[in-house]
């Protein structure tokens, strides 16, 4: 490739970074100032109703929530009882979500020795489950291109050109792809985890491209927001 090509590249690219970053600015900011005064009516008014309270005790108390929520505790359960995030299902999935690149994020380990682990089960599972995928896409696109075949040799049979053929023979796979690996997986989770066509399909997306906000995670009853 030549400097100028790939120079050419970079500039596109940057751009497109600067595009994206005005475009979700411009969508985002509000929404969050919009909950930073939410926040700041709803603190003024606790400590206007509970004068015994004094701000900073309040906020000190804001900051450990906080800290909790981001090291994954559940706020809204019982004080007596405790149900953790590592039990086997979650350990699994979190498993899961290494070894496949998406790390959404919705839980992480926090102690050194989880750390190091990670980091060892991350370099070698993911070389892994490189070469499943590897197998996996063989037999698939063994079976689909069997199945082009004889699509493409029925259009032959009718005088088709060739060239149309190919045509269709490519929006056919492509068509295929959407609807196994998109179109399938929105409906699904659409039903299952009763998301709205939007969430479903933004979950699907970012999920198979191993984006993994984790905004949205398949099994939790509340989606929340990062």
């Amino acid at each position: 490739m030549r400097c100028s090509t790939l120079l050419g590249i970079l500039t596109g690219v940057l751009l497109y970074l600067v595009l994206g970053a005005v475009v979700f600015r411009t969508l985002e900011a509000p929404q969050e100032e919009g909950q930073h005064i939410h926040l700041q009516d709803t603190r003024r008014d606790f400590l206007f109703n509970f004068t015994c309270v004094s701000p900073d005790s309040l906020q000190a108390l804001i900051e450990e929530v906080a800290d909790a929520v981001g090291a994954g505790v559940d706020t809204g359960i019982n004080a007596s009882s405790f149900t953790s995030q590592w039990d086997l299902a979650s350990a699994f999935f979190f498993s899961g979500t290494i070894i496949t690149t998406i790390g959404f994020g919705n839980i992480s380990p926090k102690t050194e020795g989880g750390q190091l682990f990670c980091i060892c089960y991350a370099l070698v599972g993911i070389p892994m489950f490189g070469f499943l995928l590897v197998g996996v896409g063989d037999h698939l696109g063994t079976g689909l291109r069997k199945v082009i075949l004889k699509i493409e040799t029925l259009f032959l049979k009718w005088r088709v050109s060739p060239t149309i053929v190919r045509v269709i023979s490519a929006v056919l796979s492509i068509l295929l792809g959407v609807v196994l690996f998109v179109a399938v997986p929105i409906f699904v989770f659409q039903e299952v985890e009763g998301w709205t066509l939007l969430e479903s399909a933004y979950f699907v997306v970012i999920t198979l491209t191993t984006v993994g906000f984790g905004d949205y995670v398949a099994g939790m009853t509340d989606p929340f927001t990062i």
